[in-house]
């Protein structure tokens, strides 16, 4: 099978779907005709004042961060962000599942520049109430293993390199996740199912799919398990 290069993204094999094009932080995507295959190291492309000061990505940090109307003093946590050789294999044709799985701690999808998604928990059934105040300037944060995560929206994503009603990347069952806008108005907890989304058409699938939102209520990004039938994360 023969592979595309550009400036702009990893090779990527031509049976690729081409909305997976857009995750542009892979270091590769393939398919072998199962799933789709997503590469990275999970390190964020933006500044972080996780990343060691003498990283050309460092920025220092301080000050207070609001989440869903609560304003967080930062204080950063003792890890930085590390490098890893992540392997996320999504279904290539996403199905509802029969029986809906619980996300588990660590990732549970990948956003367009390769940072994991994590789900609304700090470890087992812990709400994020105390690791608010540790999110930097962009909402994420590394773990004790310096593995760099969002719980929350990736306000890089949402604000730099595309909009609050984006695509933001997909979960390990293979189905998207958008933005906290969706026709020009914020989505609410109130608007999605117990998994944390809904049907419709949108850009990216215009014949409809499910899709996840990202909100700035817990349960953030996931709500009661993955919809469809997860793939895996390897690292």
């Amino acid at each position: 099978m023969s592979c595309k290069e550009s400036a702009d993204f990893a090779p990527i094999n031509e049976e690729v779907p081409e909305v997976y094009k857009k995750v542009y932080g892979a270091s590769s995507i393939t398919t072998d005709g199962t799933y789709v295959i997503i590469k990275t190291t999970g390190a964020p492309d933006h500044k972080s004042v996780y990343y060691p000061s003498t990283s050309s990505l460092y920025e220092n940090f301080s000050g207070s961060t609001t989440y869903a109307g609560t304003t967080y003093t930062f204080r950063k946590n003792p890890n930085t962000i590390g490098s890893f050789n992540y392997t996320f294999k999504i279904p290539l044709h996403p199905e509802v599942a029969a029986t809906y799985a619980a996300t588990p701690l660590g990732a549970i999808g990948v956003s367009l520049n390769g940072v994991p998604f994590y789900n609304q928990y700090a470890g087992p059934n812990q709400p994020l109430t105390n690791e608010f105040q540790s999110f930097d300037q962009y909402s994420g944060h590394p773990t004790g293993n310096n593995n760099y995560h969002y719980h929350l929206e990736p306000i890089y994503l949402t604000t730099v390199k595309a909009t609050k009603s984006s695509l933001l990347g997909f979960l390990l069952d293979g189905f998207p996740v958008y933005g906290p806008v969706e026709n020009g108005a914020a989505v609410t907890n109130a608007m999605l199912d117990a998994y944390h989304g809904h049907t419709h058409a949108t850009e990216d699938y215009p014949s409809g799919t499910y899709h996840y939102h990202i909100t700035d209520a817990d349960p953030y990004i996931n709500g009661s398990g993955f919809y469809g039938r997860p793939g895996t994360v390897t690292q």
